[in-house]
């Protein structure tokens, strides 16, 4: 819609519209330069200041007049002059405005006191035109004093006091102007989000504010309207509407809600006969309450609330108020019939009418009927109606309150949501439709649903399982083709660099044949028959030579400049390092650390200060071993034997209950085990068991013996015996145990490995971790004195000890803590050494003596398998049996892959025993569990000690934030934006509520829905041009 423009060319340059709706419904407020802006004729009084303090000045004025974005620059955009001679007039106006109504304690101090006087039969009209001055001075001061008066205002409760003069009030002062300019004090105290907030938040505003509706006053009767429906429109407001008016009724002793808005739409002789102005405002109330809060989405909810309107009799008044023929209440009266036609129009679809006669209780009762024969609803519509012939129907009595108990309920079922929320104020308390509607749930069907559901989830149950194992066997598949493809390329690729390897050795040792008869040759040509060459002297080479050993007395390691380390004036605190010997630097890190240029980096002095051993505290550390014990129980129930068994009892049971989760029988058994279970029928952990149940060389005896009795037999006997007949039996499931295994343990070892090889390649190579190191040896020969100083190096568990040293100024604050500060600010690229070092944390975990045991257990069992594999192939193979075939083409497979993991492991020893190396420790003590273990828990201690340093530094910028907030909202409190005072015309400058209200007045609310409405009221007119309606809508002014 367009924006309401204000008249008045020499009023305030600002004013405030509101766009109706935004996006597609809910009213927003903005603002606007008007396009008739205008400045008072005066000329500054003062020289117009630079441009920067201009600006500055010119920034505190606009922040008061509380701007959006876009309009704030709409006002730095303006000329120099111009910013000037608004902010001097500006100024003048609040030079003129310093007296003491400038307080908001004056205005409250006199409404305390004109309520204590209850009436105004003892006041003179000079006392009451003085009252009502002041009371106008309030509204104006609330309009256009700047924002702190409207805090200060809230602040000392000033909205209570207004609300306590309006309940005070006697009948000569509500039927007063000064009725009138209190409710308009309430509307100006809302111009502001602030001032509305407080409002709506107050517990008894909206209902006090409903109260003045009992006056006979029309100016204050609109004004309460206008109120109320802006309320409606804003988020929250339409339930507190509702609510406000439910307490208006007890108020008023009204039979139903909306009595006397009816009343005083419908009156029309003395004051009331061509009083258009509350008329409309009562029918924009109206509207405003049926189209907004659930009224924008819910069909229900509108025709529920209409129908309190229509029993009122709402129709013939709005025929009656056409003859007023006065547009903009026209407008509001052609909304409220189109809205009600449009939702009768969806109310008789639903039942596939062109029209439903509400009127009729025959037509609507038929529909009903309709609707519900031949459903299972139908016996209940029948109950219901029976029921209601034996309600009591006496006109005395309590016989309303049982049909209004009824008709409660009914609306409940039709408007509570799914949560149980009543989107009106509630009729009936703690009533929840979805609760009751719960409890009377047929126990039947529930019962018929449980049985078709258990029905369900056994076949859901049964198709899993075979839907699992067939992905079992998938997956085995698939995975033994993934590794055989890999397995067939690596060997390629081994073949290829192999035969190119032989090709080049095979070329070399042609040459030098060829090489060595040539010679042979020219020896015999130029000798002929000689005697042999006698010796020479033996040569002596470079290798040789090096491999004499020292004479004695000479330094055995390399030699070593002296350290010229600064000493503190004061005694420190020591860092309980230990220190490596000087013969064991030589080939390590140590040998290129040099902590001599991280002593010109350090502030010694502060390092002095903070670490000082004037007061040291010991840190006792308690562990606490704590040692699980586990005990297993196994009881089991003797069972009566009822048929033959010659295997031990016990056994038989366990056996018993294996072969009961296998769930296959013997021939399936025997068959998975020959085919080596192509079928995937015997999970490993059922393998795994079965091998305890093997036949031993008694039972087949036994069994032996017993054969002929097979069919008494017991099933773990039958079983026993049907195994036994298979040849080798516990080797073919001990092969197909492995098998299954193999990759399992190869994929277990594998990473443990890889994670050997690459944390120790990661230790060596890291530059950031040896440039720690030295700072570390910097920190130690500074803060230790005599033999625990002047080292070349420390032992690397010496860096968990970092911690254990304490500040003397801060107990929590540790030399690592110290340290990671340090290296934020001197060495920040040091803090990388984390992320050089990810592969340590697995690394920490490899025990080396438990990996060579799976290695170990690995080539065993390949070698038994392969053992196994030979005597099958000197034997007669037997139908179905294809052990052989599948085991040839797994060993080939599993043995390429179990020498790959064994060269890796080779290579990771090797790396592993360097870098222990590396760091100057004793490689044949030293496992990777322990050596990585310690930089690993390093690696931990460094990153919390990060982290609490992180946690500090943002406990400060918080205190130093909060305390800089409590500043700025201290300035910006002498800054608060002021509203633009009324100019010569006197008429008020318009705030953002007023414009609201302005709008609803006008319609303009309702201008798209009206539109939207009468569009498709054309069209469906056009579509049924025959159908006959019960109310015409001919009267409609389009």
């Amino acid at each position: 819609m367009a924006p309401r423009k204000r008249g008045g060319g020499g009023r305030s340059g600002l004013s405030f519209i509101f766009c109706c709706f935004n996006s597609s419904d809910h009213p927003e407020i903005t603002y606007r330069l008007r396009e008739d802006f205008a400045l008072q004729a005066m000329e500054p009084s003062l020289p117009m200041p630079g441009y920067d303090e201009l600006d500055g000045m010119f920034s505190e004025l606009v922040d008061e007049l509380d701007l959006s974005e876009k309009h704030r620059e709409a006002m730095f955009a303006l000329p120099a002059e111009k910013k000037w001679q608004i902010y001097c007039s500006k100024k003048k106006e609040q030079e003129e405005n310093k007296s003491a109504t400038s307080w908001p304690e004056y205005y409250i101090d006199q409404l305390n006191s004109m309520a204590a006087r209850t009436t105004l039969l003892a006041l003179e009209k000079e006392d009451e035109e003085e009252r009502n001055k002041t009371i106008e001075s309030l509204k104006t001061a609330l309009r256009t004093q700047p924002m702190r008066f409207v805090t200060r205002f809230i602040d000392l409760d000033g909205l209570t006091c207004i609300l306590n003069f309006l309940k005070s009030m006697d009948y000569e002062t509500t039927e007063s102007q000064i009725h009138t300019s209190l409710i308009g004090c309430i509307k100006a105290l809302m111009n502001n989000s602030q001032g509305r907030a407080h409002v709506l938040s107050h517990t008894e505003s909206i209902n006090i504010i409903a109260q003045s509706l009992a006056t006979e006053n029309i100016k204050t009767k609109v004004a309460v309207l206008e109120i109320m429906g802006a309320v409606c429109l804003v988020p929250g407001g339409h339930k507190k509407i509702l609510e406000a008016m439910l307490h208006y009724q007890r108020f008023a002793c009204e039979r139903t809600r909306f009595q006397t808005l009816i009343n005083d739409l419908d009156r029309s002789t003395g004051r009331y006969r061509d009083e258009v102005n509350l008329k409309t405002a009562i029918m924009s109330f109206i509207n405003a309450v049926l189209s907004q809060g659930a009224g924008e989405t819910s069909v229900e909810f509108r025709i529920h609330l209409r129908y309190e309107f229509l029993m009122l009799g709402i129709q013939p008044v709005i025929d009656k108020l056409r003859s007023h023929e006065n547009s903009t209440l026209d407008r509001h009266l052609d909304y409220f019939e189109m809205l009600r036609n449009e939702d009768e129009l969806a109310l008789s679809k639903r039942y596939e009418s062109v029209h439903i006669d509400t009127k009729s209780a025959t037509q609507v009762f038929d529909l009903i009927r309709k609707k519900m024969n031949h459903t299972d609803a139908h016996p209940h519509f029948m109950s219901v109606l029976h029921h209601c012939l034996l309600m009591p129907h006496k006109r005395s009595g309590n016989t309303v309150q049982y049909w209004l108990l009824l008709d409660r309920i009914v609306q409940q079922m039709v408007l509570q949501n799914d949560k149980g929320h009543d989107p009106d104020v509630a009729p009936l308390e703690n009533f929840n439709v979805k609760n009751v509607v719960r409890m009377l749930v047929n126990e039947n069907e529930v019962k018929q649903w449980k049985e078709q559901a258990e029905k369900m989830r056994k076949e859901h149950h049964e198709l899993q399982q075979k839907f699992d194992k067939k992905e079992r066997e998938c997956d085995a598949k698939t995975q033994e083709k993934e590794d055989m493809m890999q397995t067939l390329n690596k060997m390629k690729e081994k073949l290829e660099k192999e035969s190119t390897e032989h090709k080049n050795v095979k070329q070399q040792v042609s040459e030098l044949t060829a090489r060595l008869h040539e010679l042979s040759i020219r020896q015999a040509a130029v000798v002929p028959g000689g005697p042999p060459l006698p010796p020479g002297p033996p040569r002596w080479s470079y290798a040789s030579s090096a491999g004499i050993p020292p004479p004695p007395g000479a330094p055995l390691g390399p030699s070593l400049k002296q350290k010229n380390i600064p000493q503190p004036a004061n005694a420190l605190k020591s860092f309980n390092w230990s220190k490596l010997a000087e013969n064991k630097l030589e080939g390590t890190v140590w040998m290129d650390v040099d902590d001599a240029k991280v002593f010109k980096i350090l502030d010694l002095d502060d390092i002095e200060k903070t670490f000082s051993a004037y007061q040291r505290q010991q840190d006792f550390f308690l562990i606490n071993n704590s040692k699980q014990k586990e005990a297993e129980d196994d009881t089991l129930s003797s069972k009566k034997v009822k048929e033959l068994s010659v295997i031990d009892g016990r056994r038989a049971q366990n056996c018993n209950i294996l072969l009961s989760r296998l769930k296959l029988s013997n021939e399936e058994m025997k068959r998975a085990i020959l085919t080596m279970d192509e079928q995937e029928d015997l999970p490993k952990d059922m393998l795994e068991q079965l091998l305890k149940f093997v036949p031993e060389k008694s039972d087949v005896d036994l069994l032996e013996e017993h054969k002929h009795e097979l069919d008494r037999m017991a099933k773990p006997d039958r079983f026993f015996y049907e195994m036994s007949r298979i040849n080798h039996y516990q080797q073919r499931l001990q092969s197909l145990y492995f098998k299954k295994k193999f990759a399992e343990r190869i994929a277990e070892i594998k990473p443990k490995v890889e994670a050997l090889s690459r944390a120790s390649k990661e230790i060596l190579h890291s530059k950031n971790l040896m440039q720690l190191l030295e700072v570390v040896l910097a920190f130690g020969n500074y803060m230790n004195k005599g033999q625990r100083g002047n080292a070349y190096g420390f032992k690397v568990s010496s860096l968990n000890k970092i911690a254990d040293t304490k500040s003397s100024i801060d107990k929590n604050i540790t030399l690592l803590h110290y340290l990671i500060t340090i290296l934020e600010k001197k060495y920040p690229k040091v803090l990388m050494f984390q992320e050089d070092l990810k592969s340590l944390s697995e690394a920490a975990k490899v025990n080396m003596t438990e990996m060579e045991k799976d290695i170990g257990n690995l080539r065993t069992g390949l070698k038994n398998v392969e053992s196994e594999l030979e005597y099958q192939k000197n034997r007669p193979q037997v139908h179905g049996d294809k052990y052989v075939s599948v085991v040839s083409q797994f060993i080939t497979v599993a043995s390429f892959s179990f020498s790959d993991v064994e060269d890796s492991l080779i290579e990771a020893k090797e790396l592993f025993l360097r870098a222990v190396k590396h760091f100057g420790e004793d490689a044949s003590k030293m496992q990777p569990d322990e050596f990585f273990g310690i930089f690993d828990q390093f690696l931990q201690s460094f990153a919390e000690a990060q982290q609490e340093n992180e946690n500090m530094r943002k406990r400060k910028e918080e205190e130093e934030r909060r305390a800089k907030m409590e500043a700025q909202l201290k300035e910006q409190r002498e800054k608060e934006r002021k509203a633009r005072k009324a100019k010569a015309n006197g008429e008020d400058d318009g705030g953002e509520f007023d414009d609201l209200v302005s709008a609803l007045r006008s319609g303009e609310v309702f201008d798209k829905d009206l539109s939207k409405m009468k569009r498709n009221r054309k069209r469906i007119n056009s579509q049924n041009t025959d159908a006959s309606r019960e109310r015409p809508v001919t009267k409609l002014n389009f």
